[in-house]
């Protein structure tokens, strides 16, 4: 039996049950608890919380070794400032929390608590650009936002506390350098995703669909189990639109006033809820090593009166493996709870010590990924260790590129379009004039949402009106 054929094996119930094994496997592997009495609100567990600081320091490197500086901006923004930016506070005014007392006393001035940070950040723009030269400002930061979520909330996936919101801002001092940030902003994203391998699909929003406030919005989508799509990050050229509101100006070299120009990027739980799902399989997480607490986990096979030989090669083992993260399961239980245990966390290579391993000369290694155990010599134990991880990398990423590729169809038809979209659990590339009142229309016929504009030359007639196409497009159901 292949690779490819046991990892499909292993995820007939992560493919075809995939709502009750997430939420199963987010209580199980102990990532969050869903018990807070706050709808939409969840507790980190340690195990999940060590996953999420492994997420957050891949990006604050990518973002940091391309010039971005990390800051930390006020949870409570005036009502005043909120407002604004007209486009903005409407996008988002259903959606915000209103701090109205301070203790027992109203207060002058409701603060929102911020559902993002906009309106919070750019009046200390305003205040710090002054000069062509203070540009370009790259600043991000890593916070909690918090928005009234009405819809089924759903951890890590749709939340009224999102726990962890990368934002970044930029201002600039022409079109084509903001215009330039964007770009860098999406090989940024590119990396990070990568480096996590999840696969994602690079679209322009629809206009009736972009970020308020902005000239125009980019968004990485991926594709779970059950055929859902989900926004994991979207790239916002805000134009001058914001600069004008908040009057960010600078001198440019002739000497004269000029609005700047504005990005925005931003990513939040939803890349560990893709982390999580998109590796599962029926045993439950498998953890990409880039991010796994564990890495190795090391399980002795004790015999009555040789536990003390086994011991004392594990603690040369585990010095001999310390470059990577490792933890002994010394634990007084069956070899067979604890594999079941390491497994449901997503722990990539096991590493099983017993008397007849020594006595070989030999330790048995079990990959996550697929299953197989295979012995290496006691020699060349971390050699073959760090190579069993990079294999198991490698093949994760692959196997989600797969996975997801395999729900992207074709569609020349309206009722192409909800037949696969519904029966075979996907999204569509279909081919659409450009006009909003013909998208919106198939929008409503279809029952399904114009996910992104893609960036593909497009031929043939429109499959909503039969007109010219000018543009291809993705369409699914989103969570």
């Amino acid at each position: 039996m292949t690779r490819i054929e046991k990892g499909e094996m292993m995820r007939e119930r992560w493919r075809h049950s995939f709502s009750e094994w997430y939420n199963e496997i987010i209580e199980r592997a102990e990532i969050l608890d869903v018990r807070y009495p706050v709808k939409g609100v969840y507790v980190w567990r340690p195990y999940g919380f060590k996953i999420r600081a492994r997420v957050v320091e891949i990006i604050r490197r990518i973002l940091d070794s391309t010039g971005h500086e990390e800051a930390l901006f006020p949870l409570l923004i005036p009502e005043h400032e909120f407002a604004k930016e007209a486009k903005h506070i409407a996008g988002f005014e259903d959606e915000v929390y209103w701090v109205t007392h301070g203790g027992l006393e109203p207060l002058k001035v409701k603060l929102a608590l911020r559902p993002t940070s906009e309106t919070a950040m750019y009046p200390i723009f305003a205040l710090w650009i002054r000069s062509h030269a203070d540009m370009p400002l790259k600043i991000y930061q890593v916070v909690n936002t918090f928005r009234y979520e009405t819809k089924h909330t759903r951890p890590l996936i749709r939340l009224r506390e999102i726990t962890t919101f990368k934002e970044a801002h930029t201002a600039h001092a022409s079109a084509e350098e903001a215009e330039r940030q964007v770009h860098e902003a999406i090989e940024c994203y590119r990396r990070f995703f990568d480096t996590l391998g999840i696969p994602y699909i690079i679209s322009r929003r629809p206009d009736w669909d972009r970020f308020p406030g902005a000239e125009y919005t980019i968004a990485f989508d991926t594709i779970f189990p059950d055929g859902r799509t989900l926004q994991i990050a979207t790239v916002h050229n805000l134009g001058q639109n914001f600069a004008r509101t908040f009057e960010i100006t600078f001198e440019n070299p002739q000497g004269e006033q000029e609005y700047a120009y504005q990005t925005c990027y931003g990513i939040s739980d939803r890349v560990i809820a893709a982390l999580l799902a998109l590796h599962g399989d029926d045993s439950g997480l498998c953890l990409m090593p880039e991010v796994a607490p564990i890495q190795v986990v090391i399980v002795p096979i004790w015999f009555k009166g040789r536990k003390e030989m086994v011991d004392a090669e594990m603690e040369k083992l585990k010095d001999e493996l310390s470059d990577f993260r490792v933890h002994v399961d010394a634990r007084d239980l069956r070899p067979g709870a604890k594999y079941y245990d390491w497994e449901l966390r997503g722990v990539p290579l096991r590493v099983e010590l017993g008397p007849r391993d020594i006595e070989r000369g030999e330790v048995t290694l079990v990959r996550r990924d697929t299953g197989e155990r295979f012995s290496v010599p006691r020699s060349e134990v971390k050699e073959r260790v760090g190579e069993a991880l990079r294999e198991i990398a490698a093949n994760l990423k692959e196997r989600a590129w797969r996975e997801m590729e395999s729900r992207v169809h074709e569609a020349r038809s309206m009722e192409e379009i909800r037949s696969l979209v519904v029966e075979r659990k996907g999204v569509v590339r279909t081919a659409w004039c450009g006009r909003e009142e013909c998208g919106k229309s198939m929008e409503d016929r279809a029952d399904v949402d114009i996910l992104g504009i893609l960036d593909e030359e497009a031929s043939g007639s429109c499959t909503g009106c039969s007109a010219r196409a000018e543009k291809v497009v993705l369409m699914g159901r989103s969570y």
